[in-house]
């Protein structure tokens, strides 16, 4: 086929039909206009309300009011042309817009070459050479190795990650197992114990990519009872399978243990800080008095900017290391009925995603109580000035969570109406930094540091500069719009996979920056502190700003008042 076509048909298209015959050709393409901008952003960009540009392999074209190129295959098929080839398993388009995320696969090679048509193997229809949709059930059949296939990784990240959207991890591995071993069972001894041991490695592979990718899914008890009647299954088979086989449920047992201890470190520090809080809790007129009297604050503890941003980070890359890739989807999934029973789904929806949130509110807490807490207001300015060169180094380090922490406790209300405090700080270090993170146009500046990072951690030469620790509340917010403003099925029944290609792009990246080894030196003092002291609660704090710098008003009057008589009841 000519390749200029495509070109000449979009500028005959643009000439001549007409907005209704567009509209027509998205509904044939089982899309629209506006979910696209959400879906896919970075292959298509918005030239007006009815305009897309759409960037092939080749170069780009425009297709004034073509919502996607699945509606040229609706016209070439008017034009009489087709190209529809028919491929083996083995010769299906593997590549992805993120495959170069992936080390390539050990069983296959992709096949990259360009094709600008629609194609279907199977129930999966194919656009460009990418996975756009299926159905449910030839996904799965998509992730099942067999002697000469073996799925790119790229689709084995996304499948997993985005399927239990549709079915639980245990519904997957069992009907992955019973496609790799019990649907090719002929009944002759010799003959299943060849095709087991044949395929016995690359169903290791697959098994090893989930285990290591997605560990948390094994927590569910007949997610592990499965693994370890697979491994009975390629004993029959293959004895090096079955090794490789414990050495993998062994690697695992380790990871869920280290999960375990983490967790319970987690429940620990909550309860000591809970307990010191019980201890030192303020009330009535003598709060203020009572907490000022505690040895400790921030600056007998670190008074160097520098290593209390690199402690801060030392927490912040833990905490994330912890979180697993499913978190995300699992987050804002519906629960279902059979989630009662004891299994992942009931037991952990997203634990080590909640802790993270809670930590960003406790440092932006504790960043409010260490500037109420001096009762001089020059201490509590140095305290301020303090924070705000933690911010900046931050900002340096590329830890945005714990800079956005430290900006929100600074401009909470408690902190923002100390006047005479703020009058005697230098501010401009300040400005500077909330301009960074102004929320406005989308949280346009954030946005372009956080590239800025991205970019630098992509080409770094040590090991600090790999650092991205991104806003992660914002991250969030982004993840859950692509999910809520696309559908996850199409009008035909077919499972969206164009969303989740976007969608598993987004939490690979995540989990790039999450595998970074914190460079900084730890300073278990400090750690400690950061972790278990007391902050005060909102109404604490803000008792604690009014006794620093008293009520301007009576409304003001009055609300002291009334905190100081519910503190005292406590």
């Amino acid at each position: 086929m000519d390749a200029t076509l495509p070109n000449k048909i979009a500028r005959t298209v643009q000439r001549s039909c007409s907005p209704a015959a567009i509209r027509y050709f998205c509904v044939v393409g089982g899309t629209s206009l506006p979910g696209l901008f959400l879906m896919a952003p970075s292959r298509f960009s918005q030239q007006s309300h009815t305009g897309l540009t759409y960037r092939t392999n080749n170069g780009s074209y425009c297709a004034s009011r073509l919502s996607f190129s699945l509606h040229v295959y609706a016209i070439l098929r008017i034009f009489h042309v087709s190209t529809l080839l028919t491929f083996s398993r083995t010769r299906m388009p593997q590549t992805t817009p993120f495959a170069a995320k992936f080390t390539p696969n050990p069983y296959g090679s992709s096949h990259s070459h360009y094709k600008p048509v629609e194609e279907s193997y199977g129930g999966l229809i194919y656009h460009d050479n990418n996975l756009v949709s299926g159905s449910l059930e030839a996904l799965i059949q998509h992730l099942v190795p067999t002697v000469d296939y073996y799925p790119d990784r790229s689709y084995i990240f996304t499948f997993l990650l985005s399927s239990r959207l549709f079915l639980h991890p245990f519904e997957l591995m069992s009907r992955v197992c019973y496609l790799c071993v019990e649907h090719h069972r002929v009944g002759d001894p010799q003959i299943d114990k060849k095709r087991i041991r044949d395929i016995a490695p690359k169903i290791v592979q697959l098994l090893t990519e989930w285990t290591e990718t997605f560990p948390y899914d094994f927590r569910d008890e007949r997610m592990m009872r499965s693994l370890k009647e697979m491994t009975h299954r390629l004993a029959f088979g293959d004895e090096l399978s079955r090794r490789a086989m414990q050495r993998l449920i062994q690697r695992l047992l380790r990871k869920l243990t280290i999960l375990g201890q983490y967790e319970e470190s987690l429940v620990t520090s909550s309860t000591a800080a809970a307990a010191a809080a019980a201890v030192e809790k303020p009330g009535g007129v003598k709060a203020k008095q009572h907490v000022v009297r505690r040895e400790e604050c921030v600056l007998n503890v670190c008074d160097d900017p520098f290593i209390l941003a690199q402690q801060l980070t030392h927490i912040e890359m833990e905490r994330l290391s912890y979180i697993g890739p499913e978190e995300f989807v699992q987050a804002f999934a519906q629960k279902r009925p059979s989630d009662n029973h004891k299994s992942f789904f009931s037991k952990r929806r997203a634990s080590n995603f909640e802790a993270y949130i809670e930590w960003f509110n406790r440092l932006s807490y504790l960043v409010a109580t260490e500037i109420c807490l001096p009762i001089k207001k020059k201490h509590r300015a140095r305290v301020l000035e303090f924070f705000i060169d933690v911010a900046r180094e931050c900002f340096n380090i590329g830890n945005f969570n714990s800079l956005m922490a430290i900006i929100t406790g600074m401009n909470m209300n408690p902190v923002s109406r100390l006047k005479k405090t703020w009058g005697k700080v230098n501010t401009d270090k300040f400005e500077i930094l909330e301009h960074q993170m102004d929320p406005s146009n989308n949280f346009y500046n954030y946005r372009t540091a956080l590239r800025g990072a991205t970019q630098r951690s992509a080409t770094a030469h040590t090991a600090r500069e790999k650092i991205v620790i991104p806003f992660f509340s914002l991250f969030i917010k982004d993840i859950y719009f692509l999910n809520e403003g696309c559908a996850s099925r199409l009008p035909n029944g077919h499972i969206n996979f164009e969303k989740f290609w976007e969608l598993a792009k987004q939490v690979s990246e995540f989990l790039s920056w999450r595998q970074v080894i914190c460079p900084f030196e730890r300073d278990r003092k400090t750690l400690q502190y950061l972790i278990s002291v007391s902050v005060f609660t909102e109404d604490e704090l803000q008792l604690a700003s009014y006794e620093s710098e008293g009520p301007e008003n009576n409304l003001e009057r009055d609300t002291r008042r009334s905190l100081r008589s519910s503190l005292s009841r406590m």
